[in-house]
């Protein structure tokens, strides 16, 4: 197990790339069978979700599109609790299969206006695909029907996630020890 010192932070080897990517073949190979004649449209969430996105989208082979939308909840290790959508998405996903690409869903509240947003957009069905959850720091309910992996309410990050937009090239990801 390694050991990383962010910022003011230290951090240890929770969970090693080759985990994380065996994780991921089996999300996209469950969405591989359940997309199968759907042409959906991958939405990922930046910045977090750019590792997680771009190795699950190699992994899926069924005729697929994907765009970027880009919401901001985060400062520092806690959520803020507002989201301020940065960069919105121009594509027309009425009758659409929509399947949100997330890196971790955390409290859930990013997730559930992301859900009322696309919402109204009529889309045929909105999926949520996540790499991580915490199961025991969500607040809302949500249907999430492919995540890679759950994980205690500790601050991680690596591969893609961040602590003060250091880390995210990591190949692992940590788990705070201070």
């Amino acid at each position: 197990m390694g050991v990383i010192k962010i910022k003011d932070k230290t951090f240890r080897t929770s969970i090693p790339e080759d985990e994380i990517l065996e994780r991921v073949k089996a999300v996209a190979d469950r969405l591989n069978k359940d997309m199968e004649g759907k042409n959906p449209l991958f939405i990922a969430v930046l910045n977090g979700s750019f590792m997680f996105a771009a190795d699950l989208m190699r992994m899926v082979t069924v005729p697929c599109e994907i765009s970027f939308v880009k919401l901001a909840s985060y400062q520092g290790t806690t959520s803020t609790g507002r989201i301020t959508e940065v960069i919105g998405m121009n594509e027309d996903i009425s009758g659409r299969t929509v399947v949100i690409v997330e890196d971790i869903v955390d409290t859930g509240l990013t997730m559930k206006r992301m859900l009322e947003t696309l919402g109204t957009r009529n889309p045929e069905s909105i999926h949520i695909c996540t790499l991580l959850v915490k199961p025991e720091k969500l607040s809302v309910d949500l249907k999430i029907e492919y995540a890679a992996m759950e994980i205690p309410n500790d601050f991680i990050v690596g591969y893609g996630l961040d602590y003060d937009q250091q880390g995210r090239n990591l190949r692992d990801i940590y788990t705070v020890m201070d």
